[in-house]
């Protein structure tokens, strides 16, 4: 009898080898982003969901004074494990973690072609667009606790 695959998600405080790697096979060679790695990167906590031992997934999230929220950004999968739900599974890891630091909201930019994944997973989408690079995003945002957004809704 065949066993199915074990799934274990990992967190770091430093910027791993295998996040690293992910990043730059998923966002450089795949999508020609040439500015992947950035001064967020040593603030951040990162990510990696592993298929078996094999690091097939990974995002990162930090705390922005500036928005005033958690961000969450650099999901990416290696193009061998899509279709498995691995992104939303490293989406949850964070929102997960964000959610025992204290976090009330989370926002993201989006690259806009895959906005749909994110409003799936309870994002809404600001319409705030803007370019990174080449390629349009749109900032996305949900709201972790309940009376946000009660209060957002004028209640």
């Amino acid at each position: 009898m065949k066993r199915g695959k074990q799934m274990t998600i990992k967190i770091y405080d430093k910027l791993p080898r295998a996040a690293k790697e992910i990043r730059q096979e998923v966002f450089g060679q795949e999508q020609g982003f040439k500015k992947e790695f950035d001064e967020i990167d040593p603030i951040a906590k990162h990510i990696i969901l592993l298929e078996d031992d094999d690091p097939v997934a990974t995002c990162r999230f930090y705390y922005s004074k500036e928005r005033e929220c958690y961000i969450v950004g650099r999901i990416a999968v290696r193009k061998e494990a899509r279709g498995k739900r691995y992104g939303e599974k490293v989406l949850q890891g964070a929102e997960e973690e964000i959610k025992k630091a204290g976090g009330k909201r989370i926002e993201l930019s989006a690259q806009c072609r895959v906005s749909q994944f994110y409003l799936k997973q309870g994002y809404t989408d600001t319409k705030d667009i803007h370019m990174d690079e080449y390629c349009p995003h749109t900032w996305m945002r949900k709201e972790l606790d309940p009376a946000c957004i009660l209060n957002e809704k004028g209640k």
